[in-house]
Order: structure tokens, then sequence, then C-alpha cells
């Protein structure tokens, strides 16, 4: 792209300044530069073009397709404008527009193919799918004839590979298979690539085809395609693979490819983040920070401060997390939402304070939002409610999971049309089963918000369910613009989001109580019962609690997250093994595979006053074997200020009466609401002193715990809270409450 001739020096010289600074990825700068431009030479149709593209990287949509109709007022046959205005009609969510745009663009130039792809990917996005296809062998013909003078041989490869992402994007495997097959088929046909560049591309290919595999639950042979994938030698391929591997739950062999890239590439700052990263993520601490240290050791390293405030998070430093997050939302609205979770952890902070300071962080997710009236819905009578769910956390071990499957087994199809919004990247046998379960299945991890928000519209949702609130991969941005006539949120954040526009949250009286309307930002349906109802698929065999039991040295026990270990936390527990001589603490968790997250926690306790040998520190293992462990607790304890949700379910199904301190918000009163539910407020002390008295008179009388925990299970079974029918009767009260 050049300035055009004829025009005065003083444009064109900026003119170059602006392609300049937008190659550099400055792109307010090169706006900066085509203002001048364009007041000077109105009708240079390059720099409406190059305004287009900055407006595209800013954001800017609608005024970038301002600029894309100037460029084409100038020149209706200007392929690059037409095709990339249909790539942003795309991303607006504007399909037939987008359609059009390509029309056009195939019209300017019937020998390029980019444009014909593209017509491809929005006609399957309409579902269109034999239109689609025909599109796509429009595009690979246009493609192997290429370009004249001098045909590209690697466009085959590209347009087959481009084309299976896309039917990947759409949940449609099979095609997207069938795609990678003829791009690994078109990669023998470039003659003149290197060996080398050979292997990189096939490694993407496989690693495309490894994602289709995991989408239809062939685990192996994904894994199988995955290992062909880790010969690649190209540090992005390889930091790929190490994202792709991490997020299926392959992570012994993602650490191996990021050690594998870092050998190759030792003084790549990139390299070593992505490996610092990871084992974070792996819960390897100390390695961790060493690693990072090493990349900023070779220059700046983009997220290290981030990384440093996840690190303190899952070693328990909650307060120095809370500050570091808040630091970095002051300059970076993603981490708005880390900043939310982690003031969920301190007891610095009064439950007022924490609702007030979610508000804060997330009014401006509410500017310009859509208005409840403006939504068009056919009257309710005599049809079923269109009900939406957004998640991303249907995969093996994660609570949203544990606790939904069956919620989604039993809701009653008679009133409700179920349409799940799949916005998560990580698939397993229970994503194929939840799959199964609605009705309609989105695949949404490729939409942003404004086309997710356009296809939640045109499904005609009466009633949309978050299920993520801020957690990773959540969508709160969609919700604050408001993406359907009513909004709610459920199960995947303990507690009031503090976005605007979230209609509804679902409590209990215990989490939620009356009185305390100023803590949340929604209206509050309180369930009977417990807000969770833990009614699991799995059989989870339960413990043979013998004689034996009884005369043990008494065990105390915490599966919870290191997260949770707060120094409160640690301190009270301290006192509880002063209070219980001969008692032991068995405390579980994923941070405790590192040895420096367990020589930290020693050191605590220790400070404490706590003999070490009474503690006993454990790692990650399979749900079922943790499960199975909990045979060793006879008494749960339950961290503050953020209780056990799923893991104090867990503890009881499996016989572990929680001992549990009542707080002031949703995170801190969970444990007290289950136990409320089981009929167990005994348990449930209203301050630290009393925590401590319940464990000493708790922990005295073996025989009354002994036959307790022999019951207990039997005991839930016969609750109401725990009647997972009831539970979705009224789970369906409220959402036909909210709509009507």
């Amino acid at each position: 792209m050049t300035a055009e001739p004829g025009i005065r020096a003083e444009a064109a010289a900026a003119f170059n300044a602006a392609l300049a600074a937008y190659a550099q990825g400055q792109h307010a700068e090169a706006l900066q530069h085509l203002d001048a431009v364009v007041l000077d030479a109105p009708l240079l149709e390059n720099a409406w073009l190059l305004r287009a593209r900055c407006q595209v990287a800013l954001g800017e949509w609608m005024a970038a397709r301002d600029a894309f109709a100037k460029t084409l007022r100038l020149n209706m046959a200007n392929y690059s404008a037409w095709l990339e205005a249909g790539h942003l009609c795309r991303q607006m969510g504007e399909l037939q527009q987008a359609v059009m745009s390509y029309q056009w663009a195939i019209d300017a130039a019937p020998q390029r193919y980019e444009a014909r792809l593209g017509m491809a990917r929005v006609l399957a996005q309409q579902g269109e799918w034999a239109a689609a296809e025909q599109a796509y062998a429009d595009a690979l013909l246009a493609g192997q004839q290429g370009p004249k003078p001098e045909p590209r041989p690697d466009i085959p490869r590209q347009i087959h590979t481009l084309m299976g992402q896309y039917w990947l994007e759409l949940g449609q495997p099979q095609r997207a298979m069938a795609c990678f097959t003829q791009a690994l088929a078109a990669l023998d046909l470039e003659p003149e690539m290197t060996a080398e560049a050979a292997l990189n591309h096939a490694a993407e290919i496989h690693m495309d085809w490894a994602m289709a595999l995991l989408r239809l639950g062939q685990r192996e042979p994904a894994l199988q395609h995955l290992t062909l994938a880790s010969a690649a030698t190209r540090e992005v391929t390889l930091g790929r693979l190490v994202s792709l591997s991490f997020r299926n739950n392959f992570w012994q062999e993602a650490v191996e490819i990021a050690r594998r890239a870092v050998a190759l590439y030792p003084q790549s700052i990139s390299a070593l983040w992505n490996l610092a990263h990871l084992l974070a993520e792996c819960w390897r601490m100390n390695e961790a920070l060493a690693v990072l240290a090493q990349a900023e050791a070779l220059g700046p390293v983009v997220g290290a401060r981030a990384l440093r405030a996840s690190v303190a998070g899952r070693t328990g430093e909650v307060d120095r997390t809370l500050t570091l997050y808040l630091e970095l939302a002051r300059s970076d609205a993603t981490y708005a939402s880390s900043a939310a979770m982690s003031s969920l952890y301190t007891d610095q902070m009064s439950a007022q304070a924490v609702a007030d300071l979610h508000r804060a962080l997330f009014a401006r997710l509410g500017e310009g939002a859509r208005s409840q009236d403006s939504f068009v819905r056919a009257p309710l009578a005599g049809r079923r409610v269109k009900l939406g769910m957004v998640s991303a956390d249907f995969h093996h071990q994660h609570p949203v999971n544990i606790f939904m499957q069956p919620v989604l087994r039993e809701l009653d199809r008679s009133k409700f049309e179920v349409f799940m919004y799949f916005t998560g990247v990580s698939h397993d046998e229970q994503t194929l089963l939840a799959r199964a379960r609605v009705a309609q299945w989105v695949e949404c991890s490729a939409l942003n918000d404004v086309q997710l928000a356009k296809r939640i519209d045109a499904d005609g949702i009466d009633v949309l369910l978050d299920m993520a609130g801020h957690t990773g991969q959540q969508r709160m941005a969609l919700f604050g613009k408001r993406a359907a006539p009513v909004q709610m949120t459920y199960l995947g954040y303990p507690g009031s989001t503090g976005v605007p526009n979230m209609d509804w949250m679902l409590g209990d009286a215990v989490v939620t109580p009356e009185g305390c309307e100023s803590l949340y930002s929604e209206q509050v349906w309180r369930l009977p019962g417990t807000v969770f109802c833990f009614a699991p698929e799995e059989d989870y065999p339960f413990p043979d609690f013998t004689a034996q039991h009884a005369s043990r040295p008494l065990t105390f026990g915490s599966f919870n997250n290191a997260t949770k270990l707060t120094p409160h936390t640690l301190r009270l527990w301290a006192r509880v093994l002063a209070a219980v001589p001969d008692s032991r603490l068995l405390l579980r968790a994923p941070s405790f595979s590192d040895e420096g997250a367990v020589s930290s926690f020693s050191e605590r306790l220790l400070a404490l006053g706590v003999d070490l040998s009474r503690i006993a520190f454990r790692g990650p293992v399979g749900l079922t074997d943790m499960m199975a462990e909990y045979a060793d607790i006879d008494i749960a304890l339950d961290p503050v200020p953020y209780n056990g949700g799923t893991t104090s379910l867990q503890a009881m199904w499996m016989g572990a009466p929680v001992l549990t301190l009542m707080g002031a918000h949703f995170v801190s009163r969970m444990g007290a609401s289950f136990m409320t539910a089981a009929g167990l407020t005994a348990w449930i002390a209203q301050d630290d002193d009393a925590y401590v008295a319940i464990a000493q008179q708790m922990a005295a009388d073996r025989a009354s715990l002994l036959a307790l925990k022999q019951g207990l299970r039997e005991r839930l079974q016969a609750c109401p809270a725990w009647d997972l029918k009831a539970h979705v009767r009224a789970i369906e009260a409220a959402l036909l409450q909210a709509v009507h």
C-alpha cells in the first residue's frame, strides 16, 4: 500500500508515517497521522482503507465500517476493502451483511480465494452446510490456480486447514477432520518446502486433528496426534502444543514440551514465560518463580506481575494477591474479575466492602447496555420457555459439571427448551454427555461477545443463565450489556457478581439471608434447603467405618485449595490442634505436590506452635481416589472466610461432618447452609472461640462421632436438600417466576 501520485508532499509524508506506525502495531498513532492525510487528500483511497484497518484493530467497529464505506465509494472494485468489510461484519454478528460483502469481493476479483473462503465460513455459521461446502470448493479451485504470475503451492494446504478450523468452531469435528486429511495430503505436494518446515506445518495440522478427536470423545487417538505434533521444532508451534495439551489435562506432557522449547530456545523470553506460567498452573510455585526470574533477566516480561499475583494466591498469600490484582485492574480492566475473586478470600474486608468493590469494578460493563424492553419474544402462553445457559466448564472434575449434569438430566423438557452456549476449550466425555442432554448445543469459544449476543437473540432466549461469574472463561461483559430479557447467575460464583443487568441470583435462606440485600446487586431467589444439591452421578463407595475408627488418633482434615488456607484459617486450626491433644491434621491440595508450598505452609504452622509431626500434606489425585481418602478424616475443618463448597459436600457425602464458622456473606456462609440443611446446626460456630470449643466437644465423644459418620450419607439422602428432583423443580420455579 502506497500513497497515490499527485498528492501533496506533506500528505504523502503523513501517509508513510501512518504506514510505519501501523506496521509496528501502533494503531492509535497511525490514526493521528491519517487524520491529517484525509483532511489534505480526502480522495486518497488507500488512506481510508488503512484508517479502517486501524479502527478494526482498536475495536472501533462502527467507525471502521464508515471508513470501509468511504473507501468503496472511491473505488467499488477494491477487493481488499470488500473482503475486510466482510470480516468485520462477521465479527459484528451481521452475517447477512458479511455474505453481501464477500460476494462483492468475489465479483471484484473472482480469481482470489480469500473472499470465497470467508463466504464458506459465514455460510457455515448460518447452517447452510451445502452452500458452505460449495464455497469451500470454489475457494480451493481459485487457490489451486493461484495468483498470477506465480502460483503458491502452500495455498491449498492453508485453505484446507482454515476450513477445518472453521468447522471446529461450529462443533462439526467430522467435517473438520476431512479437511485436515486433505491438508496433510496437500502438504506432501509442496515441493520446495524443507523437511523441518514440513514437520512444523504437519504438527499444526495434527494439533487441529487432535482437537477434533477430543470433541468426539476419542482421547487416545487425540493423544497419538499430539504425540506426532511433539516432534515440532518451531517455538510458536511448541507454545501452542503446550497450551492445547494442558487445557485437555495432558499436564505432564505439556511440561515436557515446554521444557523442550526452553532447551531449543534458551534465550527466548516467551519460551521461558510459557514454562513459568505452566508450572504455576501445575502448582509448582517455586520453580515457576525461578523460571520467571530467568525470563526477566533477558528483558521485560508481559504478565510477570499477574503471574506473581497468581502464585501468591495459590500459596495462601491472599492479601498480597488482592493488592496485586487491584493494581493491575487500574490499568487493565481484564484483571477486574481476578481482583473480585481475590476479595472473597480475604478477611481484611467486610462483606459490604467486598460487595461495594464488585459494583465498582464492573459498573463500566453496563455502559451502552441494551434495554430490557427492547427484546421481542412470542407470548409465553402455550410454548416452552427458552432457557439459555452460558458455561465453559462441562468437563471432568469441574464443580459446575458435577452439580449441573444431574440438573440437565432432570430438567422438565415439557416446560423448557435448553440452549447451551459452550464457551469452553476443554472437551471430554462429560462434555459429550452434557451435549446429549440439551436440545441445542452451540460452540461459542470462537465467538466474541457481540456475535454471541446476536446468536442468543436470534435463538429467542427468554432467560439466560450464567454459570461462571468471575471465574475463568467467563462472559461477564456479555451479561453487562444484556443479551436476554432476563439474566440470572447460579453455581459458578459464590456470591453476587456486581455486574449491571444481572437480574437474579440463586441463593438460599442461609447464604443469602433476608435483610442483607445491600450485599447483592441482583435480586435474590432463595431456593429451599441449600443452594447447591450434591447428587453425584458417579458411585463413590461409602467407607466402612468400624469401631477401629473411634480408637485411632482423631484426624481433622481439609481438601480445599491452598488459596483458602489464609492466615486466619491457619491460626484457627492451630488452636483446634492445641485444644485436641494427639489429634492430627491432613491437608490435601494441588499445591502440595510442590515441595516449596509444603515448606512454606510448614513454616507458617510451625510459627503458630504446631508440631509438624501432626501434619500430613498430600498432593492431587484423581477424583475417585480423593473421595475414598475422606475415610482418613474424622472431622472436616472449613476454612475462613472462603468456605468449602464442593469439597464440604463431598466430605459430608463420604461420612466426614464439617465444622464451620458462619461469616457475613455468601462465600463464608456456605458451610452453615450445608450443615443447617443436614440438621447438624451444632457444628456451626459463630466466632473463633466457638469453633475451637465445638471441635473439642465433638472430638471428645468418639462414640457419638462414629455413629454420626456411619449414618451420615443416609441422613443426607433423607433430607429434602439432597432430593435432586425437588431441587430441580425449585430451580424451574425460579426460572418461570423470573420470566413471567
